[in-house]
């Protein structure tokens, strides 16, 4: 696997309201896409860093990752990096091969239409890792 790019960073918050003029304020733009993706439980915002994204992310119920993850990180922060690869399977598959722990082991549908997949912090040395490809 060699990623391209840090495709985002994603940032927890409980609120994408209190949290976005901070981010339009801090880069001196606006947030270019807000986004439900239902089947994760969560709302996002996007800001374009260069060629790297920020993602906010706000749980739409107490049951998503995201609301599980802010009842132990009450003050929101940085949720995971993200990795753009040619072909998440063969990725995935890569690191299964090398004996890192997957969260997903298929790829599935992101914000902004992205294919995904997850990696285990505990075996990336506590990094939530999320690797991103474009649908071909």
């Amino acid at each position: 696997m060699k990623p391209s790019h840090i495709e985002h960073i994603g940032i927890a918050v409980s609120s994408l309201d209190e949290v976005i003029p901070y981010y339009e304020q801090l880069l001196g733009q606006k947030c270019y896409s807000i986004e439900e993706v239902a089947d994760q439980k969560v709302k996002t915002a996007f800001f374009k860093v260069g060629q790297t994204k920020i993602e906010l992310l706000e749980p739409t119920s107490p049951e998503s990752t995201i609301a599980k993850w802010l009842e132990k990180n009450p003050r929101g922060g940085v949720h995971h990096i993200a990795f753009n690869v040619d072909g998440v399977q063969v990725a995935l598959d890569e690191c299964a091969a090398a004996n890192i722990q997957l969260i997903d082991t298929k790829p599935r549908k992101g914000a902004e239409g992205l294919n995904i997949a997850f990696l285990h912090p505990k075996s990336t040395h506590g990094v939530l890792t999320e690797l991103c490809e474009q649908p071909k």
